[in-house]
């Protein structure tokens, strides 16, 4: 699986000690109607508990984000992270997108479990994609064009 390419995420939540975030690559788009998705998180995480029955936001990192990707995967010595102070949830300032989801269900996934939350807010910025691939980041730059170059 470390040859399919997948965009970065850190996935935040609050606790009793306050803002809280995991670094990510597990992301599935599941419905529209009602709108859902799915994230995978391991249960030897820390953040397993954590995580279920508890609302949460995916932020979907920009190209020049990795080091916040690398600071909630765990990364000694790395920046202080920016909140959004307003937000219902806790999200991370300036993500490329961001999806705040209320839960929803989980399944068991094996060694992981499988959270969906239902979307209840969510909004981007242009730039380009923070990716993940062969144990190492990179980055996809946003399409100038859509799919018309195709017809």
């Amino acid at each position: 699986m470390s040859h399919f390419v997948t965009g970065v995420t850190v996935v935040t939540y609050a606790d009793d000690k306050g803002p809280r975030g995991t670094t990510m690559n597990s992301l599935i788009s599941v419905s529209t109607d009602p709108p859902l998705v799915l994230i995978s998180v391991a249960r030897r995480a820390r953040c397993h508990d954590r995580l279920l029955n508890r609302a949460f936001t995916v932020n979907v990192l920009g190209a020049e984000q990795e080091p916040l990707a690398r600071l909630f995967a765990g990364a000694i010595g790395a920046s202080v992270p920016r909140w959004v102070p307003s937000a219902r949830v806790p999200r991370l300032a300036n993500p490329l997108a961001w999806v705040e989801c209320d839960p929803w269900r989980t399944y068991d996934g094996g060694d992981h479990t499988l959270i969906l939350g239902r979307v209840t807010r969510l909004g981007h910025r242009d730039g380009d994609a923070l990716t993940y691939a062969w144990s190492r980041f990179g980055a996809t730059a946003e399409s100038v064009t859509g799919h018309e170059h195709l017809i």
